[in-house]
């Protein structure tokens, strides 16, 4: 199985409030965000792990380049500044299209033994895919997630609905049947990863959803704080 991870923003909400570090370099109790990633996703039996990062911030290239040498995994760096998050995962999903994989952001946070248990359930899986969600809401702009009584998805939405009891984590979980999907999309005109996930419904494909206590994004310097206490379980 490989794991992709989409770092080709620029963190310009963290720079403005003065976080000097890009932020796939932003350290979390010591660690860089995309370091304790790629160290995860090498604990759950990647065989591969590609990431995506704009061509603006040569900090991370280099820091990269580096861990490219000493990494325990097989890690494929693609440089590219794309205007969108959905346009990235297109940069990505030619090196996803023969076998299960994980793609996520950079700034996502969760606990690890949790993903350890979703990553189990999925590879278990015969479903298409299999969505990381949460109850805990701290979003800006939130996507959510109505499903039916088994955790079958049965829409993406941006307004809260009876059926909506949990939030998109932002960790998706699929196969090579969502690149067709994406392809369809980026002829479209498409660009919002959420718009992706509504077009993976309409297509057709089986998705559940995997509830996570809580997941966190870090866009802003406060989230730091947050996500540090989160992962020292002192929140």
């Amino acid at each position: 199985m490989k794991f992709a991870i989409i770092s080709a923003g620029e963190g310009s909400r963290l720079s403005q409030e003065g976080v000097r570090l890009p932020k796939p370099l932003v350290q979390l109790n010591g660690t860089a965000m995309i370091d304790r990633l790629i160290r995860i996703f090498e604990a759950n039996g990647a065989e591969q792990v590609v990431v995506i990062i704009n061509n603006e911030v040569p900090e991370t290239k280099a820091h990269l380049a580096e861990l490219k040498k000493t990494s325990g995994v097989p890690l494929e760096v693609v440089v590219k500044t794309t205007p969108s998050s959905m346009h990235s995962f297109y940069e990505l999903s030619r090196y996803l299209k023969d076998d299960k994989f994980c793609l996520t952001t950079v700034d996502t946070i969760f606990r690890e033994d949790e993903f350890a248990r979703f990553i189990e359930a999925f590879k278990a899986s015969d479903k298409d895919g299999m969505m990381a969600v949460t109850d805990y809401i701290d979003d800006e702009k939130p996507l959510y997630i109505s499903t039916d009584e088994e955790l079958n998805i049965t829409g993406f939405h941006d307004e809260a609905t009876p059926q909506c009891r949990y939030i998109s984590g932002g960790i998706y979980c699929l196969t090579p049947k969502a690149i067709r999907t994406l392809e369809g999309c980026m002829e479209k005109g498409m660009s919002r990863m959420r718009n992706f996930q509504r077009q993976l419904v309409a297509d057709g494909l089986r998705l559940t959803a995997y509830p996570f206590s809580k997941i966190l994004d870090v866009d802003h310097a406060s989230d730091i704080v947050k996500a540090e206490a989160f992962l020292n379980r002192k929140e």
